[in-house]
């Protein structure tokens, strides 16, 4: 099966969407399944598109609203550190996002352009120093949230992988 990419409006982006081609002929029956990439501002309006786009991911993948919750917090917190701490909220600067459903999981990656950071020197926000601190949360509840987060070196920048499993409907009931 061909996979040709259909482009897609994503706020003010033109993102390319690789979809099955048996969607490009009923554009109504879109698949579960595909690959979205796009590049935004540094920006929390952009936050709020990653998010959106997460959500949608999410609802068509089929997750219930508890997962559906648990994955669009964490790519939300992926991308605010992204557009904060990784660009220091250069608006000059992008976030590149890439969502993909495989079929067995989504699969999303944020990656910014600025200094990089190394997971293994992040504050414990379990530690009882860090506990009354407003900050230093994100790293910790987007892992718990997911069922996979990998951390890769960009120069510049930190490019974020999160990943959750789809579970089959079969599997639910159980």
């Amino acid at each position: 099966m061909k996979l040709p990419a259909r482009l897609l409006r994503c706020g003010r982006e033109i993102v390319s969407r690789t979809v099955p081609e048996e969607a490009e002929s009923n554009p109504v029956n879109v698949p579960k399944e595909g690959r979205m990439s796009f590049s935004l501002s540094s920006t929390m309006e952009s936050v709020s598109e990653v998010e959106a786009v997460a959500d949608k991911m999410a609802e068509e993948a089929g997750m219930d609203e508890d997962e559906r919750f648990k994955l669009t917090m964490a790519v939300r917190e992926a991308a605010v550190n992204a557009v904060l701490h990784g660009n220091d909220y250069d608006p000059d600067k992008q976030i590149s996002v890439s969502f993909e459903n495989t079929g067995k999981s989504l699969v999303i990656s944020i990656a910014d352009q600025g200094k990089g950071v190394d997971p293994e020197k992040l504050p414990d926000p379990l530690a009882p120093e860090n506990l009354l601190r407003g900050t230093g949360r994100g790293i910790f509840l987007i892992r718990s949230f997911m069922d996979e987060v990998h951390f890769r070196q960009l120069h510049p920048g930190t490019e974020l992988t999160l990943v959750k499993h789809l579970v089959p409907a079969e599997d639910k009931t159980n």
